[in-house]
């Protein structure tokens, strides 16, 4: 059991913003891995071929800035991504919470889980939108920019095909919370020791191994979800569609084989490329892992650090040394009431004029 607590000193905009820059900066620095995930997910990527080769050929064939096709949109997504995330989360723990304030790990996992999946949900055209970007040719494109393709999928395929392919995400969800959940009640296991004197490091890294198991089982719904959009889309249920195959595009978006609805996508997958086929693209979406919780918590730490200093807890963003006489626990609008009060009691009497 665990209480859920988060820090006072800093604001919500303040936490808001600091996961919106530290994702956009881990974003933009993997967003060429994140790119050869999707191309060799929807097949547009020979799955023979190394990262090397296909980072090569798409520079080759597109420009350097090809690696970051789709990045702007991903980065803008954060925003609205991390508020409802977070204020899901605060929603799902309070509700899983005991009435001494507790919550279990599995609980905790599975708050994270339907926050996550909240905050998919609600932001998935964009995610759509990204796709569409990542697979198209850049130097031939069928979508001039973000506001473009959001018009042209509109009107050449409806509303609802911003929302195609929804459900596996939501499926996708139940075996990522598993392979998170079995990570983490293991790990006194694997470090010989109880949870809470786990240092910042070990913290890091079982965030990468919970991360990385449930990637790994969850990524068939990934890799399906890339595919499915072959037949026009009144042929196919909502639910049953995905995000990279388009009529509209040329060649379908580039997908590699044909099929009738999601239990066929699977099996013409498997057919076509063999059981791993599921699993095209899952080394480099595994080795961008590393660099991006491990930039994104940094920055995070360092975008926090620079907050409490603004909000004057600390004495420096560059170190944690505490400023002495500071309650810790007042929230920056009290402080500064409090510091307000404080410099009005000592602040020497106006001289008055007598007659």
């Amino acid at each position: 059991m665990a209480t859920w607590k988060r820090d006072g000193r800093v604001t919500g905009c303040q936490r808001l913003g600091c996961a919106g820059l530290a994702g956009a900066l881990s974003l933009s620095l993997t967003a060429p891995l994140e790119l050869l995930t999707v191309l060799a997910q929807v097949g547009a990527s020979p799955p023979w071929r190394g990262l090397w080769q296909a980072g090569r050929s798409v520079c080759q064939a597109e420009g350097l800035g090809a690696l970051w096709k789709g990045n702007l949109t991903a980065c803008l997504r954060l925003f609205p991504y991390s508020a409802l995330q977070l204020a899901s989360y605060r929603r799902f723990v309070m509700l899983f919470m005991d009435d001494l304030g507790h919550i279990s790990q599995w609980s905790a996992i599975m708050a994270g889980s339907l926050a996550g999946t909240v905050a998919t949900i609600v932001t998935y055209p964009t995610d759509v939108v990204k796709t569409r970007l990542i697979v198209q040719n850049r130097l031939e494109p069928s979508y001039k920019g973000i506001l473009h393709a959001f018009y042209m999928i509109y009107h050449q395929e409806g509303f609802l095909a911003l929302y195609r392919g929804v459900s596996l995400t939501v499926l996708g969800a139940i075996p990522f919370s598993a392979g998170s959940f079995f990570v983490y009640i293991n790990l006194n296991k694997i470090w010989q020791e109880p949870s809470f004197r786990f240092s910042p490091l070990q913290n890091f890294i079982n965030g990468c191994l919970a991360a990385g198991l449930a990637q790994t089982l969850s990524f068939p719904f990934e890799t399906v979800k890339r595919k499915m959009q072959h037949s026009p889309f009144h042929t196919i249920p909502l639910f049953f569609h995905s995000k990279a195959q388009s009529p509209c595009l040329p060649h379908y978006g580039g997908v590699d084989v044909r099929f009738t609805g999601m239990v066929d996508c699977f099996r013409q997958t498997v057919k076509t490329r063999g059981v791993l086929g599921l699993w095209c693209g899952l080394t480099a979406n595994l080795l961008k892992i590393v660099p991006y919780y491990g930039v994104m918590f940094s920055t995070f730490e360092f975008c926090k650090r620079v907050c409490l200093y603004r909000n004057g807890y600390i004495e420096s963003p560059l170190s944690y040394k505490l400023i002495p006489g500071v309650d810790q626990s007042l929230q920056p609008q009290e402080l500064q009431e409090l510091k307000l009060l404080r410099r009005g009691n000592f602040e020497p009497p106006k001289p008055t004029l007598e007659n």
